[in-house]
């Protein structure tokens, strides 16, 4: 295998500004691939139609990183959600049918056009698109045809979006998604998964796929967005601090019913806690919210992501949320090497057979309780509280140096710097056999 440079394009729906959780992956492969002998290139969209933008994000994309943006013929994010939450209407059941494998299918006339003109040009070595959304995964065989080498990148499983949100109400998506996927599963030179437990799972439902090919390497931190600076919790109230989007996977509900319960038991004891949501919360999390100011329950909102770390550090104790519903059991939240990073005590919520449960129990995190179990989590509170007043402030930081290193987001960009070498390396082994 040779270490000397290649050049990578990275394909990614998700990149700055756009925010949340799904931009920092490819954001910093593009800004810490060059360390490693890859020299990156971006193609993503330039009318997003999402619902998050965070523009102190493009601080982190390096001049020198060429970053085309090809449009899509999505409508707006508000019009697109509408008709695509709508059950009845004509407009929703076409769309759900006919935009396969998801909305952002719009995007690939351009996205294709954009890929057709860079292969003309010989300007890329290797291509790596990273999912959701998975549409954008269409782009492998023409990348494969034209010699390119292909990588395709799963931040979360395919098969579980099916089958857990609105692609799996799609007669189609049941139908024809997993032979798509296997289809495009057999243009790529390399295949990575956010977790070891993806990459089990996708050789299980795919035998064919040669397990050499499939790599899992985690999310983690950039260690340049943790300032020295960062505050310390106050000493006047407990704050108990959430960052990222609540959503079907990570549902609130369970926490909420425990805040309700520590009131209704010991109303004096938990009236200096003050629960932060610092993110979106999707419409149909919202209900679980009702009554829930008034027990010290704030929604902060979406906030640019250097804010976020500091609405963690001053925080006595952070929450990593993991709802007990098909598929988590595979899925480590991203943010969850970041609170790793920040060392405040984590409460982790995740199914107890989770691979985020047993990424918590390996690296000491702190308690792991069930996401639903109201009472056992009102006793966690409950019992850090009574210390809290006590005087015990509670925030002494975790640190395990050696094993942390392993989610550097510098070292991370090294694995895949090494996959994206040994598929251009397969891409042009086959091209001499072709010929």
């Amino acid at each position: 295998m040779t270490h000397g440079e290649i050049r990578a394009l990275l394909v990614s729906y998700s990149f700055p500004p756009v925010g949340g959780a799904g931009v920092q992956r490819v954001v910093k492969l593009a800004k810490y691939l060059p360390q490693h002998g890859v020299r990156p290139a971006v193609l993503t969209v330039r009318n997003p139609s999402v619902p998050l933008r965070d523009e102190s994000l493009l601080a982190d994309v390096p001049l020198d990183v060429p970053v085309e943006r090809a449009p899509t013929l999505e409508p707006g994010y508000q019009a697109k959600a509408k008709a695509w939450q709508s059950r009845t209407s004509v407009t929703s059941v076409v769309a759900r049918n006919l935009l396969f494998p998801d909305p952002q299918v719009l995007w690939q006339p351009a996205a294709h056009a954009a890929l057709l003109a860079r292969i003309a040009a010989g300007r890329d070595d290797v291509m790596l698109v990273s999912g959701p959304p998975f549409s954008q995964f269409l782009l492998a065989p023409l990348a494969r045809a034209s010699g390119l080498g292909v990588v395709l990148d799963y931040r979360d499983e395919w098969s579980t979006l099916r089958a857990s949100y609105e692609m799996g109400r799609s007669a189609v998506a049941r139908a024809l998604g997993d032979p798509l996927e296997a289809a495009l599963l057999r243009r790529a030179h390399a295949v990575v998964t956010a977790t070891e437990e993806f990459r089990e799972n996708l050789l299980a439902r795919f035998p064919s796929v040669d397990p050499a090919r499939v790599h899992a390497i985690p999310n983690g931190y950039d260690p340049d967005d943790f300032p020295a600076d960062l505050p310390d919790p106050p000493r006047d109230r407990f704050v108990v601090t959430y960052a990222g989007t609540v959503f079907a996977l990570t549902s609130a509900r369970g926490l909420l019913g425990a805040v309700r319960r520590l009131h209704e038991r010991d109303a004096d004891l938990a009236r200096p806690m003050h629960v932060r949501f610092v993110g979106r919360i999707v419409d149909t999390e919202l209900p679980s919210f009702d009554g829930t100011d008034a027990l010290g329950v704030e929604r902060v909102g979406y906030v640019p992501h250097a804010r976020v770390l500091r609405e963690l550090a001053a925080s006595h104790l952070v929450l990593c949320l993991l709802d007990d519903v098909p598929g988590a059991a595979r899925i480590y939240p991203a943010k969850v090497f970041e609170l790793m990073r920040l060392g405040r005590p984590v409460l982790t919520l995740a199914p107890s057979a989770s691979a985020l449960a047993r990424l918590a129990f390996r690296h000491s995190l702190g308690p792991v309780l069930p996401p639903r179990d109201e009472e056992a989590i009102a006793s966690e509170l409950h019992a850090r509280l009574r210390a809290f007043a006590a005087g015990v402030n509670g925030c002494g930081s975790w640190r395990n140096g050696a094993d942390l290193r392993r989610y550097d987001r510098r070292a991370l960009a090294g694995e895949f710097a090494e996959v994206l070498r040994e598929a251009a390396s397969r891409s042009r082994r086959g091209r001499r056999r072709g010929s």
